[in-house]
């Protein structure tokens, strides 16, 4: 029997379009072309830095009427500066946050300073927690948590549960254990995604996995960048995943 829960989301819904550019000159093209074709914007810090606080309302004035959800991947605590500045940040953000849907904080800072994000986001922005990013391999994740990436990850989870976040971003491998031990209410984002059809140069993500492959496991959205953005054809790369995900949203269980 089928899941009806995976279908509360429609495939395109459910895809996170990263907006990795340097200014939002670079960027306006690909909103205005994918609006209708993905589910929300990824602004990350080197956007933030480069346009300030206002490329939020830009992103969502360029995507017209239906306007943009936005995915603000900041990923607070990671190297910033002593509590009371990252509150006072916060502060700032939260008065310009409409239409932020999710918010991240980076879970290795522990769960005192992710319950003071979860607990300052009460207007309906989610927050997720960072666990290992999925540009850290294997090894890597092996010197720098001192355990296997897995057991990084569902330690890093635990934290982000227990700080009241609404779920977690991991990559597409570590999704199914993360649902079986926290439910499936509790949010996955994979970033790390590279269809079989996508070829990216001097790739720098490592635990990478397939659309269809990262739903089938359980993830809730996908954040993709490069496999739409390079691609001689942006929408019609982005339709192509949206037909992955619902081939994989109608397997049984």
């Amino acid at each position: 029997m089928s899941d009806t829960r995976k279908f509360k989301l429609s495939p395109k819904d459910r895809i996170i379009f990263a907006l990795d550019f340097q200014s939002l000159k670079e960027a306006t093209p690909l909103i205005r072309d994918l609006k209708d074709h993905v589910g929300l914007f990824k602004v990350g810090l080197t956007l933030l830095l480069s346009e300030g606080i206002k490329v939020i309302n830009q992103i969502q004035d360029i995507s017209g009427d239906q306007k943009a959800r936005i995915f603000l991947d900041l990923k607070l605590g990671k190297g910033l500066d002593i509590p009371n500045q990252m509150l006072g940040m916060l502060s700032v953000l939260i008065s310009n946050s409409q239409g932020v849907e999710f918010i991240t904080v980076h879970m290795t800072q522990g769960e005192k300073i992710g319950k003071e994000v979860v607990d300052k986001f009460k207007n309906g922005t989610k927050v997720l927690g960072v666990t290992v990013l999925t540009s850290t391999s294997k090894e890597e994740s092996k010197r720098l948590y001192g355990t296997d990436v897995l057991d990084s990850v569902i330690a890093l989870s635990h934290t982000a549960k227990e700080a009241g976040c609404s779920g977690v971003v991991c990559s597409g491998h570590e999704v199914k254990a993360i649902k079986k031990l926290f439910g499936h209410g509790f949010i996955t984002v994979t970033p790390g995604i590279r269809p079989s059809w996508s070829s990216i140069q001097k790739d720098d993500q490592r635990r990478v996995i397939t659309p269809r492959e990262a739903i089938e496991n359980g993830a809730d959205y996908i954040v993709v960048g490069r496999p739409i953005s390079l691609d001689k054809d942006p929408v019609g790369a982005a339709d192509k995943i949206s037909e992955e995900i619902a081939q994989a949203l109608v397997q049984p269980e």
